[in-house]
């Protein structure tokens, strides 16, 4: 008997990719913006973009069910560039919309591949330039793991971003065992401390000792610290009580729309940002 025909139908995983390369074509994507406030007294520090795929069918995707594949498929850098682009024009049409209420700072989240793009601080210029946003009103998330691999070249890359004008932080900090060595020469401006940590700090002894240890060594070595993942007023007075500088989390506020975001920040108390001296 012959052997069945080969199936030609497409697996899921490349129905996924073909949908992606679309997906990225078309430009069917979209940023929401979750708010950062300060400690202890809760007013508006800044907004997290975080970007979510429209799909036609699916209706919005979060990130961790695209971005791996994303980047497996070598489109993350060209996301990437949208988002930033992105987030400088939605920083600039608040400006303009909202004047009186002070500058809006919006951090991304940077991949592996932008972060060697050796292009990316001349289109980070180019973009601040054209939308007239000033120095650090852009900032910059990398994941502690993506300094691990090569990090003196990191460092480098780091600090051409930094002389361009970003502002920079250390995303998910505590998970990627970085050495002490190059983490005391990171051209860095803050640290946002994993909420793996901080889902327990109110009652696990030593996951509070571990969030009192990086803020204070964070503070002494002039970085600020996020707190990410705050959910309730218990986590909130604990990581307070350990000087934390700014939290983000549902405690606060779920991503929002473009739209919301705006409403948001129209009803939000700004503090602006005063640039550190390596701004």
């Amino acid at each position: 008997m012959p052997d069945p025909a080969p199936s030609t139908a497409p697996s899921a995983d490349d129905t996924l990719a073909q949908e992606l390369r679309a997906a990225v074509s078309a430009g069917d994507f979209e940023l929401h913006y979750q708010p950062k406030v300060r400690c202890p007294d809760g007013g508006f520090a800044g907004f997290e973009a975080l970007v979510r795929w429209r799909h036609p069918t699916r209706g919005l995707v979060p990130p961790g069910q695209f971005i791996p594949r994303l980047g497996e498929l070598g489109l993350a850098p060209l996301l990437g560039r949208w988002v930033m682009a992105e987030a400088c024009r939605q920083m600039a049409a608040w400006e303009w919309e909202a004047a009186g209420l002070g500058a809006v700072s919006v951090s991304v989240n940077l991949s592996p591949g932008q972060l060697r793009d050796p292009t990316l601080p001349e289109r980070l210029r180019q973009l601040l330039r054209e939308h007239g946003l000033g120095r650090g009103r852009l900032e910059l998330e990398v994941t502690e793991a993506m300094l691990m691999d090569e990090p003196d070249e990191a460092i480098a890359r780091l600090r051409a971003l930094r002389d361009a004008g970003a502002r920079l932080s250390i995303d998910d900090f505590g998970t990627g065992w970085s050495s002490m060595a190059h983490f005391r020469h990171l051209p860095v401006h803050q640290l946002k401390l994993d909420r793996v940590f901080v889902q327990h700090v109110d009652r696990d002894r030593r996951d509070a000792s571990l969030c009192a240890g990086v803020i204070a060594l964070a503070h002494r070595l002039g970085f600020g610290v996020v707190a990410e993942g705050v959910e309730n007023e218990a986590q909130a007075k604990r990581l307070a009580g350990f000087d934390c500088d700014l939290f983000q989390g549902f405690l606060y506020s779920r991503p929002l729309s473009e739209e919301r975001a705006g409403d948001y920040l129209r009803g939000a108390r700004i503090t602006p940002r005063t640039p550190s001296p390596s701004a």
